[in-house]
């Protein structure tokens, strides 16, 4: 049997960095605010997409005008407490070897009363 990584394959496993303030963003401004976890709705990670977003409306004739795009990135920016509560990595570092050890506990502690209860 092997063991899975813990790492997702290219190019998912590609940290995004959060894009600057801009007076015009675009819509790949938007998706990577997405990916970078400032929205706090998923982990900070590229996601790849079949297609960018905004690439419907502009083949629909509509396409997002800037105007459009910061109010949409002022708008899904989480607060700071929902952005750190996406991040699966901070501060649970204990919750693993806990669940093992007692995992390891409870079996001991069965064995140690049937013996000593069984005498």
């Amino acid at each position: 049997m092997t063991l899975r990584s813990e790492t997702p394959p290219t190019p998912g496993n590609l940290a995004v960095e959060t894009p600057p303030e801009s007076e015009r963003p675009t819509t790949a401004m938007l998706k990577a605010d997405i990916d970078s976890g400032r929205t706090g709705d998923k982990v900070a990670h590229y996601d790849p997409g079949l297609s960018q977003l905004g690439t419907d409306d502009e083949a629909a004739g509509n396409a997002p005008t800037p105007d459009r795009v910061a109010l949409a990135r002022k708008t899904e920016a989480a607060p700071p407490k929902a952005r750190e509560a996406a991040r699966p990595e901070n501060g649970s570092d204990w919750i693993m070897p806990l669940f093992i050890g007692l995992a390891a506990l409870v079996p001991v502690v069965v064995g140690v009363s049937l013996f000593v209860f069984n005498r």
